[in-house]
């Protein structure tokens, strides 16, 4: 942690006061230096987060008080954050900031790739299911009219959060029944890569899709021959690449009427201060989701 003095506001940029920021996996992943070739040093973490405008160019003054989503500028592990006020997403009064604060990665990926590879009617496999991503995606199949919703697991502790959210839980170590409903199912998303993706994508039967959007074993999908199944990766940076501000602004629109209707996971907050305590628990596949509560920091503070 580091303090410095508040630069001079920018002219047409919101100037956000920082609420609080989740911990996620995609925070932390950059962190290590995996994406290099893409960050520029030195540099704040954190993608997502909440926040007040405390300062905002004349046309978007009326910004000023109200809560947003500062996101794709300056990382938001930090007091102050600077935005594009285009891009800022202002928050509903009947959405809390633990909420807002999670609403942009994972909810804006499932929703995409709902809206891209349509559900309705089709049996849905979720590998990775204890994911936040995955469990939006799991949730949000019904709502776009799924016929049914199976999600694999590593972690026992996600399996009754996830028959609450409708999601039939099967166990990753159950391979006989992991190949059974592989070779029912019409669509597949997969957060894993590794052994167990590659099993499901080759069982897959002709007209299907395995859409490929994460890699939480470290591992990527080798395969023996070419399977029947459609395989898509989907990153959400490419769609970020090519939405307009009016599309990314109409798309929370939808995400806020989601969340709204959603069993949001439980969190565990931790002051700012203890950042590396908050890193190590969200390090554990088992534990409850984990926010960073700016209060604790005076405003000058970065």
């Amino acid at each position: 942690m580091e303090t410095s003095d508040v630069p001079g506001m920018s002219a047409d940029k919101l100037r956000v006061r920082m609420s609080c920021a989740p911990v996620n996996p995609s925070d932390l992943i950059p962190i290590t230096g995996a994406y290099s070739h893409r960050i520029k040093l030195p540099a704040v973490a954190g993608y997502e987060g909440v926040g007040r405008v405390i300062a905002a160019p004349g046309e978007y003054s009326k910004l000023i008080g109200k809560r947003v989503l500062p996101l794709r500028g300056d990382g938001t592990w930090q007091t102050i954050v600077e935005c594009d006020p285009a891009l800022a997403v202002p928050v509903p009064d009947t959405i809390s900031d633990d909420v807002a604060a999670r609403a942009y990665i994972n909810p804006l990926a499932a929703l995409t790739m709902l809206e891209t590879w349509p559900v309705a009617g089709r049996r849905v496999l979720l590998t990775g299911a204890g994911s936040n991503c995955s469990e939006y995606l799991g949730a949000w199949a019904y709502q776009y009219g799924a016929k049914e919703v199976v999600g694999i697991y590593r972690s026992d502790s996600r399996v009754t959060r996830l028959k609450k959210l409708g999601i039939k839980p099967v166990p990753i170590q159950n391979m006989s029944q992991i190949s059974y409903v592989a070779r029912e199912s019409d669509i597949v998303f997969d957060a894993l890569g590794g052994l167990v993706a590659a099993k499901i994508l080759q069982l897959m039967a002709p007209g299907t899709s395995f859409i490929a959007y994460g890699l939480l074993t470290g591992q990527a999908i080798q395969l023996d021959s070419k399977p029947c199944a459609h395989y898509k990766r989907f990153h959400l940076r490419d769609s970020l690449a090519r939405m307009s501000a009016e599309t990314w602004q109409h798309k929370f629109l939808s995400i806020w009427k989601l969340l709204g209707q959603t069993d949001i996971p439980s969190y565990q907050v931790f002051p700012s201060q203890e950042w590396r305590q908050a890193v190590e628990r969200a390090l554990c596949p088992s534990s409850q989701k984990v926010i960073l509560d700016f209060a604790d920091l005076a405003p000058h503070d970065k």
